[in-house]
């Protein structure tokens, strides 16, 4: 973080904190019991002192076929969520042997083009047992639906499988560029597939509202904050305006945030979250239901603080960012390998990074009381400062309109963009010290193979696909989609014709194709 006085906020950051910081201080308001509202203290009474939070690593990289073989390996060190990493074409619903998907196959993620693939990604794999994460936002339905019949042609049936889609769109159109349709059809397809989870796979959570990747792009912490809570309130909302009961559907809500280095701040900020989302759905959206009202989180550290400089550094970086999730009270992480900021990680990298979590679980003490920093000076100061400034934010969208009004504006966006060049002047100027970097440089780095994904699996998914195409039966796909076309167009809901269309092996491709004849795709307005 900078050198100065100020948090990564932009906040005061006093070298000393004492009682004069906790004027005012309601502790029974405030803080409650773990469990309790606000929620501060963390969303369960007895947090990790009964169970320690679910340990995912997110991987996925080339074909099914070796991603399979990294889940196995991963289940089999103890990990105990997977997280998928879908490749840029599946993220944006293209099949493999698309023009635009030349160069990308297989490259930031696993390529998945139809259900086949999806039968070889999960083979073998306990699915009644394990919870699976998917980081997919525009085709979240599709990949949803593959998962459910994967499991039920395995004999686990959808009210048993248990994990999470990202299925988070408005946050791609402040931070990470991988939408697809317009916003207002974006908010009806999740929408959709709010009902859809409710009825056919009720223990899934339907969505992971993210301010992970706005982090990433360079958002402080209170942006993170402000900005994720608005695009929450805009899907509550929407979901509310579609009929659904708050009570019901936000209980299955959760969360992603990023944990930096910066440890106080991150506690922080966890805290202040969790107090906001409470007071935000019990007072304007009238949930009663204490799960309702919950902001449940998964965490994953900070990828863009790893450096490719001295990449064995990110071992401490990453266990000290962890620590920060873990004492913020997440109730489930991810922590990055050590050489993700040079190449895939390595079976290798991907082992130490599931070994630092089971370090912190098993051998440390901070798993045997729940909350351990709270009443601390410093942190319930910090809490309350980030809260009061992620509320100022969140006015300000507000004040636009709410969260989709402000995208449309670029507020968001542009807030982000002023974070990060703040960030990268400090580090330019040395006042932001980042070892291996611009303090404690090596002359000679020392030599490093990176894994690589052999190019040669755009050929092969090709092929794949064009088998596909000539076993399956067209004609019934072609009825699926124009059934899956007709229901767009119309107010049924568009998973079920979705899923049959999965069924009879159409492609990714093939069905988000089918939904752009439909509503189009978006643009931005600085595209223009």
């Amino acid at each position: 973080m900078s050198e100065t006085g100020i948090t990564e906020s932009g906040l005061p950051f006093e070298p000393l904190y004492g009682p004069e910081a906790l004027e005012g201080f309601d502790p029974e308001a405030q803080l409650g019991k773990p469990g309790e509202f606000p929620f501060t203290r963390g969303v369960y009474s007895s947090m990790y002192t009964g169970r320690p939070w679910t340990m995912r690593q997110y991987a996925g990289f080339g074909t099914a076929k070796e991603s399979n073989e990294r889940y196995r390996q991963l289940v089999a060190n103890g990990t105990g969520g997977l997280s998928v990493a879908f490749d840029l074409p599946t993220q944006m619903g293209h099949d493999s042997d698309s023009a635009i998907a030349h160069g990308e196959v297989g490259k930031v993620g696993v390529a998945i083009d139809s259900i086949d693939d999806m039968r070889v990604l999960f083979d073998g794999l306990p699915l009644d047992q394990v919870s699976t994460s998917m980081t997919i936002n525009a085709p979240a339905a599709l990949l949803l639906l593959m998962y459910q019949l994967v499991a039920e042609e395995n004999g686990v049936p959808g009210d048993k499988i248990t994990g999470t889609i990202q299925n988070d769109v408005l946050k791609e159109y402040i931070a990470r560029g991988t939408y697809i349709y317009p916003p207002a059809h974006s908010l009806r397809l999740i929408t959709d597939i709010f009902a859809y989870c409710k009825a056919e796979v009720p223990r899934w959570n339907t969505i992971s509202i993210s301010g992970y990747h706005m982090a990433e792009a360079g958002a402080s912490p209170a942006q993170e904050v402000a900005f994720t809570l608005a695009d929450g309130i805009e899907y509550v909302r929407a979901a509310i305006k579609a009929g659904l009961d708050v009570d019901e559907f936000a209980a299955r809500l959760s969360f992603f945030f990023v944990s930096r280095t910066t440890i106080l701040e991150e506690v922080a900020k966890f805290r202040a979250a969790r107090r906001i989302w409470a007071q935000v759905m019990r007072d304007e959206f009238g949930a009663t239901n204490p799960k309702a009202q919950t902001l449940r989180f998964h965490t994953q550290t900070a990828g863009v603080q790893l450096t490719a400089q001295q990449p064995e550094v990110n071992l401490v970086r990453v266990a000290v960012q962890a620590l920060a999730a873990v004492l913020g009270g997440t109730q489930s992480l991810h922590t990055n390998s050590y050489d993700e900021a040079i190449a895939l990680p390595t079976d290798k990298s991907a082992r130490l990074a599931l070994r630092t979590q089971q370090v912190i679980a098993y051998e440390t003490d901070v798993t045997k009381t729940v909350d351990p920093f709270a009443g601390s000076y410093a942190i319930e100061k910090l809490t309350d400062e980030l809260e009061a400034e992620a509320r100022k934010l969140m006015a300000q969208v507000e004040d636009l309109g709410g969260a989709v009004a402000a995208i449309e504006k670029g507020f968001q966006k542009n807030e982000i963009e002023k974070s990060a060049y703040r960030i990268a002047r400090e580090i330019d100027g040395d006042e932001r010290v980042v070892v291996g970097v611009n303090r404690f440089r090596l002359d000679e780095e020392e030599p490093y193979e990176p894994l690589r994904v052999d190019p040669a699996i755009e050929a092969q998914q090709a092929e794949r696909l064009a088998a596909l195409r000539a076993e399956r039966d067209n004609d019934a796909v072609q009825k699926h989609l124009a059934d899956l076309k007709a229901a767009a167009e119309g107010t049924d809901n568009v998973l079920h014709p979705m899923k049959e269309a999965l069924r009879a092996r159409a492609t990714v491709g093939e069905v988000c194709n089918a939904l752009r004849e439909v509503w189009g795709v978006y643009v931005p307005p600085d595209a223009f």
